[in-house]
């Protein structure tokens, strides 16, 4: 399976004008000349490797890293999720936390997915498939890099307005990287159901049964009707949850999805 089968149509092209804003932005910006752009730029990468380094440390002191001999359960579903999705290497570390929560970060291989513990608490295996291959999609389609790239060459001096505009259109194209990972995370765990339940509990927490869930998702339903709602939206990295759960949806219906999972299938049954 090509690692960029399934991503999301629109989310290149979002990048590739994002990219270019920065760029036509940091070149008229008066803080810093032409000529110490490219420095400048390096600069804040270096920052950004030398902290995501500090971060991993951190995190490897503070949790537990995941493997067959502390974890086996958890390093079997990480290890399947892997052969689903060929991310590459990852390191996958579990963080004490009451909060529900996963992410990615890393510029370099392997890169870290961190998982809070408490989703250990609420989700079945399925719904842990579906977060650990949502959190693989940013990895194989090269989301956690480019956006600490990106983030660097956003640190360009720039005025009020300038730095508005860049920040709108990073939160444009981080949304559309979340419906892609989403994608990711679906064919991970190969359950639309199962994937819907997922983004449900992150938000609900712990629901005990079909009918807490039910009117749980019924309560997300709602959300695209405030105009509060969709504002804050535009300004946020993540897409509401009823549109993430609208576009699995959608793509759990398509011919491509089910091409690639019956792709996966028979790899995985070829070992």
């Amino acid at each position: 399976m090509h690692v960029t089968a399934y991503r999301y149509p629109n989310e290149r092209l979002i990048l590739s004008g994002t990219i270019l804003l920065v760029l036509i932005l940091g070149l008229i910006a008066g803080g810093v000349s032409h000529c110490l752009l490219p420095l400048f730029v390096l600069g804040m990468i270096m920052l950004a490797y030398s902290m995501n380094s500090a971060r991993q440390r951190a995190l490897l002191q503070q949790g537990v890293l995941v493997g067959p001999q502390k974890t086996p359960r958890l390093a079997a579903l990480v290890h399947d999720c892997q052969a689903r999705l060929r991310p590459g290497e990852v390191q996958l570390i579990i963080a004490p936390s009451r909060q529900l929560n996963a992410y990615t970060f890393g510029l370099s291989s392997p890169e870290v997915i961190v998982l809070y513990s408490a989703l250990l608490d609420v989700m079945d295996e399925d719904e842990l498939r579906f977060v650990i291959g949502h959190e693989m999609g940013h990895v194989a389609l090269g989301h956690s890099w480019l956006n600490t790239l990106l983030g660097g060459m956003a640190g360009v001096p720039v005025s009020i307005g300038s730095a508005l505009l860049l920040t709108l259109a990073f939160r444009s194209w981080n949304r559309a990287c979340e419906y892609s990972a989403d994608r990711a995370g679906l064919l991970a765990c190969g359950n639309p159901q199962k994937a819907i339940s997922a983004l449900v509990k992150l938000v609900a927490g712990n629901v005990a049964n079909p009918t807490e869930l039910q009117q749980a998702l019924q309560m997300i339903e709602h959300q695209d009707e405030s105009l509060g709602s969709i504002l804050s939206e535009t300004l946020s990295t993540h897409p509401m949850i009823i549109n993430r759960i609208e576009k699995i949806r959608a793509y759990a219906t398509t011919s491509s999805y089910q091409r690639l999972q019956n792709q996966i299938i028979k790899s995985a049954a070829r070992g």
